[in-house]
């Protein structure tokens, strides 16, 4: 039986003394996830958000002592502990959405720039995120103290995850042989883009390719695929070769389920200037060069239907909330937001749009909340 959001919050433990609560903790977790689709962007937007909407809260069960003041909102919510926040909203997600076979879920990082505190000493919020492409809604997020240290991230939120028959692409920093493992151990495939922090791995492949490409690839046995885009002036060619050969790796049998290596060529043609980049990948699928593009082309969609949007619709890099764990989980309240946002069909608008429209529409904003509301 699926199990509501407000359920699988009752997993975090109230801070608070007992005798001095005023205020439910779920209530103001819920009254931050409703802001927070209503435009909400901070402590202060939340109150005002609840005061604006009062009669409405209450009528659905909550503040039966008034909605409280942003000191108060934000001490409590900076409170909580966010590996607790976190494993409710995984736990939420898997309950509520179905991943189809070959789901592509793109694993990759965001710093959230204004959360440093120079005075505390405190580095900006890195946060790794796994993201449905599909269906376009985030699966669960991990901490990492910074980008270097997103080897750590990774495998602590994979293990939260459900990846049978998912394909989990992750960039470079996550080319390591126990993520690999720990990916095939969970049944889901993987592909991972390779750099010189694996640099014999890296260097065999981009051998293989230029020596295949240098014969014409009639003795290699390999998939090509190839896609075309005009608009704005600019063309854009996109080429994906895959092989299974892999003969001239160094031991790939350390590699979990490892089947396949492949190359993504982007030649982009704007004006007289002509660009090329190559990337270079491994995999557990078979050599279906459609499949392998499926793939890699799905992962950079992360950049520009979650980051973009976080960035864009939300306003989280100029985020500047520091207090306590607060950063980490209005991070995973917007990302809860998001989520429902996306979901909803009624409105044909973008993130913002449907954002200003929750904010201006308690009725509008209900239904985009039903799912958490039940």
């Amino acid at each position: 039986m699926t199990q509501s959001l407000q359920g699988h919050l009752s997993i975090i433990r109230d801070p608070r003394q007992a005798g001095k609560v005023v205020h439910r903790m779920s209530d103001i977790v819920m009254l931050s996830i409703c802001a927070m689709v209503g435009g909400a962007e901070g402590w202060l937007d939340i109150e005002e958000f609840g005061s604006t909407h009062e009669e409405w809260f209450r009528a659905q069960g909550m503040f039966s002592n008034g909605i409280p003041v942003d000191d108060t909102i934000a001490r409590v919510m900076s409170m909580l502990s966010p590996k607790a926040f976190q494993t409710a909203f995984i736990a939420w997600m898997k309950d509520v959405t179905a991943l189809t076979h070959g789901e592509v879920i793109a694993v990759d990082g965001k710093t959230l720039r204004r959360s440093h505190d120079r005075k505390a000493r405190k580095a900006p919020l890195h946060m790794v995120s796994a993201f449905a492409c599909s269906n376009g809604v985030v699966l669960g997020q991990e901490r990492s103290e910074a980008k270097s240290n997103e080897i750590t991230a990774i495998p602590a939120l994979l293990k939260l995850l459900a990846l049978k028959g998912c394909i989990v692409t992750i960039d470079a920093m996550g080319c390591q042989k126990a993520i690999a493992k720990q990916i095939r151990q969970g049944k889901g495939d993987y592909v991972l883009a390779v750099k010189d922090n694996q640099r014999s791995l890296h260097e065999a492949i981009v051998d293989w390719f230029d020596s295949a490409q240098a014969h014409g690839l009639k003795y290699a046995p390999h998939e090509y695929y190839e896609q075309t885009d005009k608009g704005h002036g600019r063309i854009e060619v996109r080429r994906y070769w895959v092989s299974e050969d892999l003969s001239g790796l160094p031991a790939p049998e350390r590699w979990a389920g490892l089947r396949s290596i492949g190359m993504a060529e982007n030649e982009i043609h704007q004006g007289d200037k002509r660009t090329i980049e190559r990337r270079y990948f491994i995999t557990t699928l078979a050599a279906n060069a459609q499949q392998f593009a499926h793939a890699v082309r799905n992962h950079w969609g992360i950049e520009n239907r979650l980051h973009w949007v976080l960035d864009m619709s939300f306003r989280e890099d100029e985020c500047r909330i520091r207090r306590g764990d607060g950063a980490e989980i209005l991070g995973v309240v917007r990302h809860i937001a998001l989520n429902l946002l996306r979901q909803d069909k009624t409105s044909k608008r973008g993130i913002k749009g449907k954002r200003y429209k929750a904010a201006l529409d308690i009725n509008y904003a209900a239904k985009v909340l039903d799912p958490i509301l039940v």
